[in-house]
């Protein structure tokens, strides 16, 4: 690690929130270790995850995607394991940027695991990021908690899902430990599992389990995976009407509004925040790799 001051950030979207850590050049060095303890609310910054801010160029995860955006959200979980993407980290990613002097109000392009996302930073707060299009594997899944079972769709949005439809969220009990769900070897890298019940037409809330964090006060992604396979559900997939079709979800830490196009193409509009920065004393740090060694 190094050995001079650690710059950080600390933001949330929806209170979905992350450590971010500037590093243009790819310098500093992020192992497991030090990204759990860091995010460890006790002991650490805390965070439901971490954003490793990087040139494309620079990462080589990312050179392939640097021509298309100049920078690569490297994210990981809150327990240090690698992510493919993290809808609510984008946004709080592009408005660090935009802090950052690195974008200004109006449209930016991100690097993710998950692909090049692009993000409109508008001037009343909110940021809109489309998110691509989800892939439904028609794997037949299942989740349970205690003596509960319901069947649920499996959602990729670049991450797993599965998305289970309950009458009352209380049912997902208290998502401290992962729920169970079968076939395990559907997600063989782990699974974000949500669960939704109906508000009103086209509204509902969620809780979600996120794979690496346990239950997290938002997830984007999942908000996404919830309105697709909702839409599926009501009979309005716009691949097939010809119409888009929006879904307001309540999250513990706020609201977010999901628009899937006809070509299938998903929108997610919330709003980030950046609400401190400091540095991490280099000596913590080592401290942290001499001790998991």
């Amino acid at each position: 690690m190094t050995t001079a001051p650690l710059a950080f950030l600390k933001g949330h979207g929806t209170e979905n929130d992350f450590v971010i850590v500037p590093d243009p050049d790819n310098a500093v060095a992020l192992p497991a270790s030090v990204v759990a303890r860091i995010c460890d609310r006790r002991a650490g910054i805390g965070g439901d995850g971490l954003l490793h801010v990087v040139r494309s160029a620079a990462h080589p995860e990312a050179r392939g995607m640097a021509g298309e955006a100049e920078w690569f959200m490297d994210y990981r979980n809150a327990d240090g394991s690698v992510a493919e993407m993290c809808g609510n980290g984008v946004r709080v990613f592009a408005r660090y940027l935009e802090r950052a002097g690195h974008a200004t109000a109006g449209d930016v392009a991100v690097a993710t695991r998950g692909g090049v996302k692009r993000v409109h930073l508008a001037k009343n707060g909110d940021v809109t990021v489309s998110m691509g299009r989800a892939r439904l594997p028609e794997d037949g899944v299942t989740v349970g908690v205690g003596d509960r079972r319901w069947p649920a769709r499996n959602v990729n949005m670049g991450n797993p899902h599965a998305v289970a439809f309950v009458e009352d969220l209380a049912h997902a009990g208290d998502l401290f430990t992962e729920p169970a769900y079968t076939p395990a070897g559907v997600y063989p890298d782990g699974v974000n599992i949500e669960f939704a019940a109906d508000r009103g037409p086209r509204h509902l809330a969620m809780r979600v389990h996120e794979r690496g964090a346990a239950e997290t006060r938002s997830c984007g992604t999942g908000a996404c995976a919830v309105a697709v396979a909702a839409a599926r559900r009501d009979g309005a997939d716009p691949t097939l009407t010809g119409a888009p079709v929006t879904y307001t979800v309540d999250v513990l830490g706020g609201t977010l509004v999901i628009t899937e196009h006809p070509d299938g193409e998903i929108e997610m509009t919330g709003p980030a925040v950046v609400v401190a920065e400091g540095h991490l004393d280099p000596a913590w740090l080592t401290d942290i790799e001499t001790t998991s060694v």
